[in-house]
């Protein structure tokens, strides 16, 4: 039987590689943008992280779980059709993930008592979707660094 997202990123050993990696994503997917909506998400990442140093890092190590338990029927299918590549699986299948994911975060902002965290939040989540699905493939060869 195959490992678990769960059992494979969330080990012991692995977590802190993967939250660490799961960092350096979001700071190139962020570097990325370009144009008015691109500006609007580099702004509101450098006031999350001008107003709440190390929280984005936190918020990883505190979503990861959820995250991991949302990808999980989307590996569990991609391990059973023997693909390859699991960012291409995840991207043929972007809004559906995308919305699993954000889902995660949407939940957190929810119960968020930081107005300007929840603002920042706010700001971008309009776009989030396209922002996540352009995401998924580095999402998949991360997921895919530590299960091969």
């Amino acid at each position: 039987m195959a490992a678990t997202l769960q059992e494979i990123l969330l080990a012991p050993d692995v977590k802190p590689k993967v939250i660490a990696d799961c960092q350096t994503l979001i700071d190139e997917e962020v570097s990325e943008k370009s144009g008015v909506s691109g500006a609007a998400v580099k702004l509101a990442y450098k006031t999350v992280k001008a107003i709440a140093p190390g929280h984005v890092q936190h918020m990883v190590k505190s979503l990861l779980p959820d995250l991991v338990d949302q990808l999980e029927p989307y590996w569990a299918a991609f391990t059973a059709s023997g693909g390859s590549e699991f960012g291409d699986y995840l991207a043929k299948r972007g809004n559906e993930v995308a919305e699993a994911l954000l889902s995660v975060t949407d939940a957190r902002a929810a119960r968020s008592s930081r107005a300007t965290i929840i603002k920042a939040y706010k700001t971008v989540r309009g776009g989030a979707i396209k922002n996540v699905e352009a995401a998924l493939p580095r999402v998949g060869d991360l997921v895919l660094k530590y299960a091969t």
